[in-house]
Formats: structure tokens, C-alpha cells, sequence
């Protein structure tokens, strides 16, 4: 079946060829306002009741705008790659995918997911309760520990940033990221306190050092674990992760002190950093990996803040802006610029790369 290009073309006709069944009628209505690809709840109605299969799905489309959706086909490969590869492999909950298609070029893509409604999606801006987080680190060791130091996760052809070892293209996004530092505090201006430019622009000087930090130590990483990413059940006993757009493979507790610096005010992170750590590590330990104590996984930790303001650095610069999308990037990019200096990070990874 052709890759619907717009949600005209989710038809009756197009979703029983995918879905191997008769249906006789569909409803399209979009979800959110995504700034790199359209989701859409699908409501369907069979001709002939199937039980198996749900009566509505989300389904992600390219983006609308031709310029976007070849400037994310990289993102568009590698979250086909993800549901079609990875996911069933991991024990990170994410939505059931029914069915995915790419273009040759990637610029066309669809995935039909499991609507995971009545679950609601967080809200990056206001940040996230403690025990939403504690949700989300224990989730996140369900993709790093079945991924733990596995070479064969190195060979993915749709990865985001740079692989463990890979010292050209840590330097190339080294300089990528010192010139985007300076797009972003020109852009915006007096809305970044002088303190957090300057954090920015020294860690955005550190990023070549900072990926060569810790080569020997990796996993798959969702790359952009943060709350707009999560959906949490109403009654806050689970989360599914969404967005695969940006899977890499390097230092996981990138992901982990992402997650916490950006989604976390910054007085709670504070209070709730150590345990949030600690969680992680032990449920870790439940998949297997071994050799990985507390003190390691805590440095680790530390490093990893640099992911926060690089993200928004990368996003603001070469990302489709809104105007709640600058106000997400200028709470991010704050509370992460604190927690690099709370946690030390650049006086750390100063002292790595010295050793």
C-alpha cells in the first residue's frame, strides 16, 4: 500500500490492506501540534467485529511541510527502525506498532500505533511530580539494560549522534554545537541570564571532550527522554514512551540526567536526584548488567547533564519554532544550565579528559 502522504488518505480502503481485514469506515482527527511529523487518532469500524484488533489508533505521518520533512528524514528512519527492530527486543513500554512504511529517501513515513488514551501526555513546561519520575527512570532502564555494551546495536543506519568511538564525528558535532550556541543566545537574547549563557556556550565547547568521555561504556538511548515524550496513565501507575526520532547509542545516563534536568524543577530535582539515581541503577542491576556500582553510575550521571542544554541548543537552531516551543527551550535550557553547575558537570568531564 502507498504511505498516506495526509490524513485524507487514511482511508477505509488503505487501513484494511494494512491491517489484513474489511474495514468499512474511518474517522481522522489530529492529536497535539507536532513540529517534526502529524498524529492523528484513527477511529475504525469493521465490517466483521474482530475482537484482536482496537477500534481506534494514533497514527504518525510526516510533517505537512515539505521543507520539515526532509530536514527529519533521519528522524523518520530511525524511529521505523525502532518499532520495526528494536522495540520488541527492550522492556521500555512503549505503544504496539501495527504497522510502519518508509519512503526510499525517507521523506514519507507512516506508523500505526496502539492509542494509548485515556493516558495523558506530560507537560514539559510545568515539569513533572516525583513519582512520575520515578516512573520514568525505571521505565528508561528497560532500554538500556537490554542494550547494555551490546556491539550489535553499533551497526543501527539511522542513528542521531555520534557512536562510541567515532572521534571525527564528535568533533563535527563539537563545532556544530559551539556555532548553535551562539544562534541560540542571539536569538534570544536578555530571556537567558548571563549565567546560563555562559554555562551554555562553555558547555557547548565542551561536547567534542564530553562524547569521547567513556567510550567502552554504551547502550541504545531514546536520545530525547523528556516529558512531552511520556504518557502517564491516569492513575499514575505507568508510562509509555513515544517520539523514537533521535535513537543513538552512547553513555546512558545521558538520557537519565536529560530526563531529570529538564523535566524536574530544579528545586525538587535537587531534593530527588540521589534516590531518582539510585532507582535507576538497581533496576539496571535487574537486567543483568553487572560491573556498573553506584559511584560509577552517579559520575555517569553527572557527565550526562551536557545532553540537556546541547538538545536545545540543536533544537532552536535547526528545529520549525512556535511560540510554546521557545517558551519549552528557555525552561529547559535553564534548569539544565543549573544542574550542570549544581552537579559539577564541565569541571568533571575537565578532569576526564585530563586523565
Amino acid at each position: 500500500m502507498g504511505i498516506p502522504r495526509g490524513p485524507e488518505d487514511v482511508t477505509s480502503a488503505w487501513l484494511s490492506a494494512v491491517l489484513r481485514t474489511e474495514v468499512d469506515a474511518v474517522e481522522v482527527k489530529p492529536i497535539g501540534t507536532g513540529q517534526t511529523g502529524a498524529t492523528y487518532r484513527v477511529t475504525a469500524r469493521y465490517i466483521t467485529e474482530r475482537p484482536e484488533l482496537p477500534t481506534s489508533f494514533a497514527i504518525k505521518l510526516s510533517a505537512q511541510d515539505d521543507a520539515v520533512r526532509e530536514r527529519v528524514a533521519l528522524g523518520y528512519r530511525s524511529e521505523v527502525e525502532f518499532y520495526s527492530r528494536i522495540a520488541e527486543r527492550m522492556r521500555i513500554p512503549v505503544p504496539h506498532c501495527h504497522y510502519c512504511d518508509i519512503s526510499a529517501d525517507g521523506a514519507d513515513v507512516v506508523l500505526l500505533l496502539a492509542d494509548m488514551a485515556p493516558a495523558v501526555q506530560g507537560d514539559q513546561i510545568a515539569g513533572c511530580t516525583e513519582q512520575e519520575a520515578r516512573l520514568a527512570v525505571e521505565a528508561l532502564a528497560g532500554l538500556h539494560g537490554p542494550s547494555w555494551c551490546d556491539p550489535q546495536w553499533l551497526d543501527l543506519s539511522a542513528i542521531a549522534m555520534p557512536k562510541p568511538g567515532d572521534d571525527a564525528a564528535a568533533q563535527g558535532l563539537g563545532d556544530i554545537s559551539k556555532m548553535a550556541a551562539d544562534i541560540v543566545i542571539d536569538r534570544f537574547g536578555s530571556r537567558i541570564s548571563g549565567e546560563d549563557a555562559d554555562t551554555l556556550v562553555a558547555a557547548m565547547a565542551s561536547v567534542a571532550d564530553w562524547l569521547r568521555t567513556e567510550p567502552r561504556r554504551y547502550a541504545l538511548m531514546h536520545g530525547d527522554y523528556r516529558l512531552d515524550n511520556m504518557l502517564f496513565d491516569p492513575d499514575r501507575t505507568r508510562v509509555t514512551v513515544v517520539d523514537w526520532q533521535t535513537v543513538g547509542i552512547g553513555l546512558p545516563a545521558r538520557d537519565l540526567a536529560y530526563f531529570t534536568a529538564t523535566s524536574l524543577e530544579p528545586k525538587i530535582r535537587a531534593e530527588v536526584e540521589r534516590d531518582l539515581v539510585e532507582r535507576y541503577h538497581a533496576a539496571l542491576l535487574g537486567y543483568g548488567v553487572a560491573g556498573y556500582d553506584l559511584e560509577t553510575c552517579w559520575r555517569d550521571y553527572r557527565l550526562g547533564a551536557v545532553q540537556a542544554p546541547l538538545l536545545v541548543a540543536l533544537g532552536t537552531a535547526f528545529a520549525t519554532t512556535t511560540e510554546r516551543g521557545d517558551e519549552m527551550m528557555l525552561v529547559m535550557l535553564s534548569r539544565g544550565c543549573q544542574a550542570i553547575r549544581e552537579l559539577g558537570t564541565l569541571e568533571l568531564i575537565s578532569s576526564r579528559s585530563a586523565s
